[in-house]
């Protein structure tokens, strides 16, 4: 399997490094394999040295340059595609800073806005994204739908979640409540309701959008999922 060895996709920095972000309460509770540890752990933990995205971050940048045809660094698209208004839905990492560069470009966050029920204009937008957001909705085809609905015709919402290729998704709901976040910290805004599997694509069809495409920055680590109206 190829292996992203940079330069980073959204700053250009030519140093990335390893940490090891996943504990053993949550690989627990996931029923993680050895093999799934290690490639979640290199999608949450594997960074820029530079601008600190990790890998995660870098995947949904470089799906962003590759929907747009954009030769270039995300911060150069960002500083020169101002025609193109983003709804950015809870901060996507450490990519917020560079997106905030486009003219055009929103921010909304949990608790102000719910996923579920947004207080936007329908069809105001040319692109959603989020990023590891979706795994903590409760009815996550609702939050889709809702990204669906702000949507222009022709628009897009590309985001991720952790995706664990070799099964398919369940719902928590009746299982020991699981919490991503940091490590004994219950936060409520941090709990999981869905473990996303390689029927992740069913979600977004469900939600109204006419196609699901999957973006492969990294396989299986750095999985993309680009959603079109």
């Amino acid at each position: 399997m190829r292996q992203f060895l940079g330069p980073c996709p959204v700053c250009g920095g030519s140093k990335l490094l390893q940490r090891d972000v996943l504990w053993s309460e949550l690989f627990n509770s996931w029923q993680l394999s050895a093999a799934e540890i290690s490639y979640i752990d290199r999608q949450q933990g594997y960074h820029c040295a530079q601008c600190f995205n990790n890998l995660r971050a870098m995947a949904l940048a470089a799906a962003i340059l590759c929907e747009y045809k954009f030769i270039g660094t995300l911060e150069q698209f960002c500083e020169s595609r101002t025609a193109v208004s983003m709804l950015e839905i809870n901060q996507a990492g450490n990519l917020t800073p560079f997106l905030q560069k486009m003219s055009l470009h929103k921010l909304v966050e949990y608790p102000q806005f719910d996923m579920i029920d947004l207080d936007i204009e329908s069809e105001s937008f040319d692109l959603v994204i989020h990023s590891d957001t979706l795994e903590h909705i409760a009815n996550p085809e609702r939050a889709l739908s809702e990204c669906y609905r702000v949507l222009r015709n022709g628009g897009k919402c590309i985001f991720t979640v952790p995706i664990v290729v070799d099964r398919l998704s369940r719902s928590r709901v009746g299982l020991p409540p699981s919490y991503h976040g940091r490590p004994g910290i219950p936060a409520a805004d941090q709990v999981v309701y869905t473990e996303f599997g390689a029927d992740a694509w069913k979600t977004v069809l469900g939600a109204g959008f006419m196609s699901c495409e999957i973006f492969s920055f990294e396989y299986p680590a750095a999985l993309v999922l680009i959603a079109r109206k």
